[in-house]
């Protein structure tokens, strides 16, 4: 039977489980053995399962080489429990297996474990305030935007009608969003990111997002060191001064500059004692027990290093700010310890590096239910955080420009053109606001004009377009807003001289309109009007 890479998805660990069950019932050799003046046929011993299994996990793509024999036993011993395995007397039930000579078989029954039925998180309904609510906590001062401005140049790009069709259009007016209508946006739009990237239909099955904290978003997002070191707001969550500062002793060893005590032989081991003890005692995971199945998913991605990294740096994106900071610090100080050439063995028999995964990965990441792979699991998310912790525990830049810029465009006014695509990023949050009659009066008659004349001008006055372009476009705009079309020529409040230059520029395509024998006195009558109309402003005393 050939191995499996189980990709992400809901049930990956009880998948994972059934793909190593099926690994080791076809590749493990059964013989016959004897024992105590006895033959028993179809049995192996306990040894030779250790060997059998820990070969397959180290070749299997799901875990690697870095599972270690002692990991391995622990998983026989979960076998054992689970009744995967029994002795040759039918025992099982408790996890007394050792690595000896005892003998074991495969019982008759399949040991494979169902998916559950685990009820599908309904699908979170943003919910915006009312009219009727109070205005609270509408300051934005600690969500910086990026600030969009836009020159003429751009505007015509961005609204010009050179496929050579006006359709209707509207005005949509700036939005005023508060501070949550912002933090829900970021919610959103990073969950609907971490859904594409783990290529999932729906991250209901892996996660139940009512959980997830939006405010915990924008906090690990904003409120950062200049190396990306999450500042918390509640500084009664801060590591203990004295484990932060025997951490930085193994980091940065031999230089302890917070070390005033002298040093002695095994001051590093019970150094290091003191920092595995102080978070083996914590009573939930970094990663939270609420996120396993989301990091557990991701594991399935490892083989694609760049997805794997981004969807690792916004599921810790979604991590309260105490325990974002605390697997910050932790995760670097490993790496560092690691790799750290003039730091003593911290043991005799273990590897630094695998001495560090097998020390923290149970307080980085494991399940509440207490899950058969945990162990395997925790150990290669965290092997993999080690090596990439720089990327993986830093602000995601793309989806961080992708938000801000978007906030920017549900902010900026627009004009929306009937059957124009909205927008696909998110959509609009449906709340407005409370206006007064005579303000809607005001938006009714006037508010829906200026866009419109702004374009009309735009279009008479580039010169880069050609003429018969031109035409066409003032031709179709003329046939759409007529009322538009011919206010402009005479109404602008820019000054004689750009009503001037901008009449006779609509005007001579006015004329290209008309027949030779009306051009004469179309001519002669909008040079009339325009004297009146400029005779008319010098008497108000606005010109």
């Amino acid at each position: 039977m050939e191995p499996r890479l189980v990709g992400p998805g809901p049930y990956r660990a009880t998948r994972l489980w059934n793909e190593i069950i099926e690994l080791f019932r076809a590749g493990m050799p059964l013989r016959k053995h004897r024992c105590r003046f006895k033959s028993y046929e179809r049995c192996f011993k306990a040894s030779e399962a250790v060997d059998c299994l820990h070969e397959l996990l180290g070749s299997n793509q799901n875990f690697g080489p870095e599972v270690t024999r002692n990991q391995t036993v622990k998983l026989l011993k979960k076998f054992l429990k689970n009744h995967v395995i029994e002795d040759i007397k039918g025992r099982w039930g408790k996890e007394d297996f050792q690595d000896d000579g005892h003998l074991y078989r495969f019982p008759p029954s399949s040991p494979l474990k169902p998916y559950p039925k685990k009820p599908s998180c309904g699908k979170e309904v943003i919910k915006f305030p009312g009219w009727d609510e109070p205005k609270a906590g509408t300051s934005q001062e600690h969500i910086p935007v990026k600030s969009v401005t836009m020159n003429s140049e751009m505007w015509y790009k961005r609204h010009s009608i050179a496929i050579g069709e006006v359709p209707a259009c509207k005005l949509v007016f700036r939005r005023e969003l508060t501070q949550t209508n912002t933090e829900e946006i970021w919610k959103s739009m990073t969950l609907s990111r971490l859904q594409k990237v783990l290529g999932l239909d729906s991250l209901d099955e892996v996660l139940d997002t009512k959980l997830v904290n939006s405010k915990h978003i924008v906090q690990n997002a904003y409120n950062v060191t200049k190396q990306g070191i999450v500042i918390l707001e509640d500084k009664s969550k801060e590591l203990p001064h004295w484990i932060l500062s025997a951490m930085k002793c193994l980091a940065n060893w031999p230089s302890c500059s917070d070390l005033k005590q002298p040093t002695y032989s095994g001051f590093e081991r019970d150094v290091f004692k003191t920092i595995m003890d102080y978070f083996g005692q914590i009573k939930e995971p970094l990663l939270t027990f609420h996120f396993f199945d989301v990091f557990v998913s991701v594991l399935g991605l490892l083989q694609k290093h760049g997805k794997a990294v981004e969807a690792l740096q916004i599921s810790c994106l979604l991590l309260p700010p105490e325990n974002r900071k605390r697997l910050q610090l932790l995760v670097r100080m490993m790496a560092k310890i690691s790799f750290n050439k003039d730091l003593p063995p911290l043991s005799e028999s273990v590897r630094t590096r695998t001495l560090m995964v097998q020390a923290f990965s149970r307080c980085i990441l494991c399940s509440k239910d207490e899950m058969d792979l945990d162990e395997l699991l925790a150990a290669k998310l965290v092997s993999f955080l080690m090596d990439n912790y720089q990327e993986i525990l830093s602000v995601p830049s793309a989806l961080k420009s992708c938000i801000e810029e978007h906030i920017v465009h549900l902010q900026r006014v627009q004009i929306k053109y009937a059957g124009a695509d909205t927008d696909a990023t998110f959509p609009p949050p449906p709340f407005c606001h409370q206006i007064s009659t005579d303000e809607f009066e005001y938006q009714r008659a006037s508010g829906s004009q200026e866009p419109l004349a702004a374009l009309l001008e735009e279009i008479a006055m580039n010169k880069e377009i050609s003429v018969k372009d031109k035409k066409k476009q003032l031709k179709q705009f003329q046939k759409s807003y007529p009322e538009v079309y011919r206010n402009q020529k005479l109404s602008d409040v820019n000054g004689l001289k750009h009503i001037s230059e901008l009449s006779q520029s609509l005007l001579s395509m006015d004329l290209m309109y008309k027949e030779p024998e009306q051009q004469h006195v179309v001519t002669q009558k909008t040079a009339g009007d325009t004297i009146k109309m400029v005779e008319k402003v010098k008497r108000r005393g606005k010109y």
